[in-house]
């Protein structure tokens, strides 16, 4: 089990992003969380094993809504939580 947090910039907000992006990450069973941040980025922390991460990682940056439009994603390593789903967090 590993665990990320990444920072997504773009038109994320407004478009369905984290609802789309909760799709993906249940489909993937992808747990964490995602929420809006005051800056129009959104905030994503998730964890699963290595290559279901990459696949949400690659699903991400290609936005899994047809209405956003990722311009970055930065991730790095965080300590694994003990989140039993994927929510979106307000």
């Amino acid at each position: 089990m590993k665990a990320i947090k990444m920072t997504v910039s773009g038109m994320v907000q407004g478009v369905g992003f984290r609802y789309t992006a909760k799709m993906l990450a249940d489909r993937l069973n992808v747990n964490g969380i995602i929420r809006n941040l005051m800056n129009g980025d959104v905030y994503i922390e998730a964890q699963a094993d290595n290559e279901t991460l990459k696949k949400f990682v690659a699903g991400i940056k290609d936005s899994p809504s047809p209405a956003a439009r990722v311009d970055q994603v930065e991730t790095s390593e965080i300590p694994v939580n003990d989140y039993q789903d994927f929510s979106v967090v307000y």
